[in-house]
C-alpha cells in the first residue's frame, strides 16, 4: 500500500519521548510512510525497542538517548541525526510530563495551586516548555538551510478548559500554543512552518494517574476512549506538504470534547 502522504518518504523526523505512548505511534506511523524516524527518548531501551519493531517491518529508524531538558545533550541528538542522516526535516515536540514521576506515573499532581512546590512548578515548565524551546532552537539551522521545515509542538485540550487543580501543567501547555504562535512569525519566511497538535486524554500503555474517562467521555461528541493513533492522521498531515499553506495553528484532536 502507498503511503497517504508520498512526499514524506525519506523524510527524517525527530519525536521527542518517542519510545512509548504517543511518541511511539508517530514513530511507527512515520515509519510505514516511509519517513525516517529519530526516536529521541530519556528511556534508550524504550527507544530501542521501537527502532527495534520499526526495522523488524522493514524500515529504517534511530533511537537516541535524549534530555530535553539538556541543552548539551539535544544538541547532540541533532548531530547524531545529521551525522546519520545528512537532514532533519521534521520536529515533533511530543516530550512532555503530566504525572510527577515519569517513570513511573504513579504519584497524583493533583492539588490547590497555591500547594504546588516550586520545585515541581519550575519541572512542569522545564519538560513542557523549555524542551520544546531547546529542540527546535537546535533544530532550525539545518532547516533553514533546506529552505523547509515542519516543527509540531504538543499541547491539550486542558488548556480549554481550565482544568482545576492542575495549574502548573496547563499553564505549561497554554504556553506551548504562544511559543508557536510566536515561532511561525518568525520562521515563515524560512519554508518553515509552526504548529501544535491538542489531544484530549489519551489512553496509552503508559499509566496515568489522573485519567478519568468516566468524566471526559460524556464530554465528547464521539464517545469512546482516545488512543495515540486518533492523532496519528493530524500529525502526519501537518509534517506533510499538504500543510504548507498551514502555520502557527492549534489543531485540536480530542473526539470533540472542547471546540477550539
Amino acid at each position: 500500500m502507498k503511503p497517504v502522504y508520498e512526499d514524506l518518504v525519506g523524510r527524517v523526523v525527530v519525536i521527542t519521548g518517542g519510545g512509548q505512548g504517543i511518541g511511539r505511534a508517530y514513530a511507527l506511523a512515520f515509519a510505514a510512510s516511509g519517513a525516517i524516524p529519530v526516536v529521541a527518548d530519556i528511556n534508550l531501551r524504550a527507544a530501542a525497542d521501537t527502532v527495534r519493531d520499526i526495522e523488524a517491518a522493514g524500515g529504517r529508524a534511530l533511537a537516541v538517548e535524549t534530555d530535553v531538558t539538556s541543552a548539551p545533550s539535544v544538541d547532540a541528538m541533532v548531530a547524531k541525526t545529521l551525522a546519520e542522516f545528512g537532514r532533519l526535516d521534521v520536529l515533533i515536540n511530543n516530550a512532555g510530563l503530566y504525572a510527577k514521576n515519569v517513570p513511573p506515573a504513579t504519584d497524583e499532581i493533583k492539588r490547590p495551586f497555591d500547594q504546588i512546590p516550586l520545585e515541581e512548578w519550575d519541572r512542569f515548565l522545564r519538560i513542557n516548555v523549555t524542551s520544546a524551546f531547546l529542540c527546535s532552537r537546535a533544530a532550525v539551522a539545518t532547516m533553514r538551510k533546506a529552505q523547509w521545515g515542519r516543527i509540531i509542538n504538543t499541547s491539550s485540550t486542558t488548556v480549554m478548559m481550565g482544568l482545576q487543580g492542575y495549574l502548573h501543567y496547563v499553564t505549561s501547555k497554554a504556553a506551548i500554543i504562544g511559543m508557536t504562535r510566536a515561532l511561525a512569525r518568525e520562521l515563515g519566511k524560512d519554508g518553515i512552518t509552526v504548529n501544535t497538535i491538542m489531544p484530549g486524554l489519551t489512553h496509552t500503555e503508559v499509566p496515568n494517574p489522573a485519567a478519568v474517562p468516566d468524566k471526559v467521555i460524556p464530554m465528547q461528541c464521539i464517545p469512546r476512549k482516545e488512543v495515540p493513533e486518533d492523532l496519528v492522521p493530524a500529525v502526519l498531515f501537518l509534517a506533510s506538504e499538504g500543510s504548507r499553506f498551514m502555520t502557527g495553528q492549534t489543531v485540536n484532536v480530542d473526539g470533540g470534547s472542547v471546540h477550539v
